[in-house]
Parts: structure tokens; sequence; C-alpha cells
């Protein structure tokens, strides 16, 4: 089970299905093999219920991200109280969370001073959304599409080289994720084919049988269901038939293949869902 952390630092599990479910497939037997037919996703801030404490996290948060704070002077609790008309205890509380979120460090005589921003908890869920709607948003998307290219290829080729030890649950889903990206792109059902993408991309990291790996398949299509920015998820019939030779080699035990494959996948430049292109380069 895959947690995250929300705005007042509590420890929280969501669960958020994509896709459907196969009567082909045994939920209880495919669960032996991977962590869950479904998906673990952090949730959008924007779809939690935030106290005067949460709300004040939220807004020094994205004003940090997005350079409003500067970091040549300590963060005063007295002015952020007064700022924002709350007590010096829930300044303190929230501080302490943006501390815990890597944004902020407080230390003796030197005070509350915002930290730069590779030491930040880049991959927490709060962080994420606050770049992906701030002046980082274009990092953010280049930086996922980075992360998804730099690991994704090596899971592929894990989960062939299983071979023969494959769960035949995962075969059989996987292959029924193909026909329904098929389906889906005939149809021109975008966000259809964006769920089921997520849902084949995050089963062949379940399936590698690399605790790590699935960790972050959590991490980082919770990230995307946040931004809702997604490299190489085009609903097009072209983009499903490379899913398809993908599970192809997969099964045929092909992992230089299917890494190969898994690599042109996630080569297209990132794109939101029903939104214009965002740049690639990075933003100043």
């Amino acid at each position: 089970m895959n947690t995250a952390t929300d705005s007042t630092g509590r420890v929280m599990t969501v669960t958020v299905p994509v896709g459907r479910t196969a009567d082909s497939v045994d939920a209880a037997q495919l669960r032996s093999h991977v962590s869950a037919p479904a998906l673990v996703f952090p949730r959008a801030a924007a779809q939690r219920g935030r106290g005067l404490h949460g709300q004040l996290v939220q807004q020094l948060g994205q004003m940090i991200v997005a350079g409003e704070l500067g970091s040549d002077r300590p963060l005063v609790p007295e002015e952020i109280g007064h700022r924002f008309e709350v007590s010096r205890t829930v300044v303190r509380e929230s501080l302490r969370v943006l501390e815990a979120k890597g944004l902020v460090s407080a230390r003796p005589n030197v005070g509350t001073r915002i930290r730069p921003v590779q030491e930040w908890n880049l991959l927490d869920p709060d962080v994420i959304e606050w770049r992906a709607q701030g002046p980082l948003r274009g990092d953010q998307a280049r930086e996922l599409a980075e992360l998804r290219q730099a690991f994704e290829p090596l899971a592929a080729h894990l989960v062939a080289e299983r071979g023969a030890a494959l769960p035949e649950p995962v075969r059989v889903r996987l292959g029924e994720l193909a026909d329904m990206l098929a389906e889906t792109a005939a149809a021109g059902d975008a966000p259809g084919y964006a769920r089921v993408d997520a849902e084949f991309h995050a089963l062949l990291l379940q399936a590698t049988d690399n605790r790590m790996l699935e960790h972050l398949s959590a991490v980082v299509y919770g990230a995307l269901e946040i931004t809702g920015v997604r490299a190489g998820c085009e609903a097009q019939p072209a983009n499903a038939r490379a899913h398809e030779e993908l599970v192809e080699r997969v099964l045929a035990g092909d992992g230089p293949g299917a890494a190969e494959l898994s690599g042109a996948l996630l080569g297209a430049e990132p794109r939101a869902i029903g939104t214009p292109r965002l740049p690639a380069q990075r933003e100043q």
C-alpha cells in the first residue's frame, strides 16, 4: 500500500481505479503478484478539505514555488500571522509542514528560510501541484517526462525478462489493455485513452517484481493525475498499435526490444490532455 502526505501533514491512502476490471482476471490472484489492479494515487490538493492551517500551507507553498517570497531574508512568523490574519500557532504548524516538504528550514539564531529548489521534496504531491500551477509548470512537465524515460524502458525490459514467470493474470490484462487502447483511439476518446494508458504503464511497473519501481508507479502516475501532463499518450491508432507491439515483445521475452519501444513511446513532447503544448525548455 502506498501513502501520501496531505497539506496538514497527515498520511493518507487514496485508491483511484482506472480502466475496467475484466471478468477473465481473478483480482485476488492478480493482487498476489502485483500490488493492486487499481492504482494508489495522492489526491490533488484541490480535492482535499482544508482548515485554516491547510489553507495557509497552500498559500505559502504556492508563493514559495512561484518565487513570491524572497529567499534573501527569513520568514517572520509574526509578519505572516499579521498578513494572513492567523495565530502564531497556525503559522508555526504550517511552517513545520513546509519544512517537512523541504521548502524551508528553521535554525536557531537564523530563523526560517526558503531552501533552494534542488532541496525541495519534488515528489511530494503538494509540491508537484504547486509547480504545475505556477511559473515552473514547464519544468514540471519536462521533468516528469524525463523521469519516465529514465526508468520505464528498464521496467519493460525487466518484465519481458521474467518470461514464463510472468503471472498469467498480468499477461492477460496487458493484452486486454492494449485492445482497450485501440478501442478508445478509434472512438477518439482522449480521456478514456489516457486512463487506460495510465493503467497499462503502471501495470508494467508493478509487474517488475521491483518494489522501488512499484513505488515510483504510484508517485509518477499520481503526479500525472495532478498535472494532467502526459508524454506518449496520444489517442491515435498508431500509438495504440505501438502499445500492442510492446505487449507482444514483453510476452515474447524480448527485453531489449521492449525497452527500445517503451523509450520510443515516451519520446513525445509532454502534453496536457485538452490543452496547448507546454514549452519543453527550462523556464527561468
